[in-house]
């Protein structure tokens, strides 16, 4: 892409900025002369889940959003330095007032409702961060979920500015939730126009549209096998998350969901059901997180969807478990540029489960510790994969700016993305090859996964190679370029912090050792050199990333192709006794 269509772009950008603004601005002021709303006809029951430690370091002046910590107890919420714009809409969200319902205590109500008044005070009438679309709906489901707790006691003039202001935030969804973008935010925007539908006095008509709206978006953005374009699974539960809590709410007051939005939530369970470690959390990919403890099994549960996981591909996702072992591998071609701006270069990588344990996994997104570790944890070496030296499997590229910020979306991946998944007598087995390095190096990525039956080994062989006429053309034009240079590779496995690794056997194995005392050997064959290497584990919710280490398998291609084979097997079992308690601090994590 050129200078000039960089420049033209990122001018048509800015225009489109600006108006949505202006929109915003415009219709968030307008929604002021809306009539007045003087009571509730109905409340959703509360389904939000919070945090009693998140809760209690709010009330304690300790701040942490988007990964940075604010202490300042003397100040209000809405006084404090604001470090990025993500800082901000996650305060204008609102979806703190969770944490603080957790607690539930008089001190914790007061505190809530006067930040909420000072908002309206501050914001209410159009100003600041807090008024797009998606911050609107995600608030309102917030002062409407905990309308209970933000009201007993208050100030009949507080309770009148507060249905005011429901009102006017109602008011402006009905005109701007089409300006929302595609996806998770415009079905935050329609789950809250739909609650202020049913539960505001005077605000039925509202009702109607919106659940044909969203069963409208359900039709165009969850694809026929209950996946959407990012790819991204912690994004997929909050889709579904969504959708559980409109259609509940819908049928609660005797409205009935549309066909279109149930459907959406029978595709979703299962898939989601399919990217669920054994452990209960979610596979870390394409900038997703393993999601809030119990979100999952909420949702899952309050669908009434009792399927089965998925079989075959889930989203693009590969699934092998067997005993106490799960392993999900990323298997299908990146998502398409205009939903890559989250998106990882991870093709064919993994994660791996044992019971409640990680051990195998990704760096993660480092989206909350800044813009050098969100790029680098979008890079193919920050995946458990293979990885040619100082290459990834696709390539970034500056998309589109929004505000002070411009996307990097993730191009020129692979154009050939190729899976074959069968089961037997020894185990479950997933073959799958990438064409990612093959327009750069005329390298084509194999990778074969078995699991035992038992789930107590995993055997691996990584090949890479030009492996068709084509590649080969261009994997000697690269030699030729490069003095006969060997193109070097790397075979990383990211290994959890909690996991003890040590190497053994004189240097032919490396041991790990689980918190439950399980041990996993990791063994390899061939020329390949073996290490063990620092890493890190990038983890939303504390505030900096936490060292780990990384298995590294180290070789180089100069004759065509080069093949590493690898074995994971369980030596030792651990004492199931022992349960994962995880204390609920996130301030104690930033080690």
């Amino acid at each position: 892409m050129d200078d000039a269509t960089l420049a033209r772009n990122a001018l048509i950008a800015r225009l489109e900025y600006g108006r949505d603004r202006f929109l915003n601005r415009l219709y968030a002021r307008l929604g002021g002369f809306v009539r007045p709303v003087t009571a509730f006809v109905s409340q959703p029951e509360p389904k939000t889940i919070g945090s009693f430690a998140r809760g209690r370091q709010l009330m304690a002046g300790n701040f942490l959003f988007a990964g940075y910590l604010v202490e300042a107890p003397d100040r209000s919420i809405w006084q404090i330095e604001r470090p990025d714009a993500a800082f901000e809409a996650q305060l204008h969200g609102f979806a703190w007032l969770d944490d603080l319902a957790a607690v539930g205590d008089t001190a914790a109500r007061e505190l809530a409702q006067r930040w909420l008044i000072e908002w309206i005070d501050l914001y209410g009438r159009g100003r600041g961060a807090g008024w797009v679309p998606e911050l609107a709906g995600r608030r309102l489901i917030r002062w409407i979920n905990h309308a209970l707790f933000l009201l007993k006691g208050m100030e009949k003039s507080s309770s009148d500015r507060y249905f005011r202001n429901v009102a006017r935030q109602t008011r402006f969804l009905t005109r701007r939730w089409r300006a929302a973008p595609a996806g998770l935010a415009r079905f935050e925007s329609l789950t809250g126009l739909i609650y202020a539908g049913l539960a505001l006095e005077g605000s039925g008509q509202l009702v109607a549209p919106a659940t044909r709206d969203i069963a409208a978006e359900c039709g165009q953005r969850i694809d026929p096998e209950g996946g959407i374009p990012s790819r991204n699974p912690e994004e997929l539960m909050e889709v579904f998350t969504l959708l559980n809590w409109a259609a509940s709410a819908l049928s609660e007051e005797g409205h009935m969901p549309q066909r279109a939005h149930l459907l959406a939530i029978e595709r979703i369970a299962p898939t989601l059901r399919a990217l669920r470690h054994s452990d209960g959390a979610l596979a870390r990919f394409h900038g997703g997180a393993h999601g809030q403890e119990g979100r999952l099994d909420q949702a899952l549960a309050s669908s009434g969807v009792r399927a089965t996981a998925a079989t075959g591909l889930a989203m693009g996702y590969a699934r092998l478990a067997a005993g106490r072992t799960s392993i999900v591998m990323d298997a299908a071609a990146p998502p398409k540029p205009a939903h890559s701006s989250n998106a990882h270069a991870s093709t064919l990588a993994f994660e791996m489960t044992s019971g409640r344990r990680p051990i195998i996994v990704s760096c993660g997104s480092g989206a909350d510790f800044g813009t050098e570790w969100r790029r680098a944890g979008r890079a193919t070496p920050s995946h458990s994969t293979l990885a040619i030296e100082g290459s990834s499997s696709s390539r970034f590229a500056p998309g589109k700016s929004v505000g002070h910020n411009t996307e990097e979306l993730l191009v020129d991946g692979p154009a050939r993305v190729r899976v074959q998944q069968s089961s037997g007598l020894d185990g479950t087995s997933v073959l799958a090859t990438h064409s990612g390095y093959s327009p750069t190096h005329g390298l084509l990525h194999v990778r074969r996964l078995d699991l035992s039956l038992d789930g107590r080994e995993i055997m691996g062989q990584d090949t890479i190679g030009a492996l068709s006429e084509t590649d080969r053309v261009v994997f000697e034009e690269l030699m030729n370029r490069t003095g006969m240079q060997p193109v070097k590779y790397d075979i990383r496995f990211h290994l959890h912090p909690e996991i003890t690794a040590g190497i053994d056997l004189g240097g032919t194995a490396i041991s790990l050792t689980l918190k439950s005392g399980e041990v996993w050997v990791f063994r390899h064959d061939g020329p390949a050199k073996m290490s063990l290497d620092a890493s890190v584990y990038l983890e939303r919710g504390r505030l900096k990333p936490r060292a780990t280490k990384q298995i590294v398998l180290t070789d180089s291609v100069l004759d065509y192709s080069s093949q590493v084979s690898w074995t994971l097997s369980r030596a030792q079992d651990g004492n199931r006794h022992i349960r994962d308690l995880e204390q609920d601090n996130t301030l104690a994590q930033g080690n």
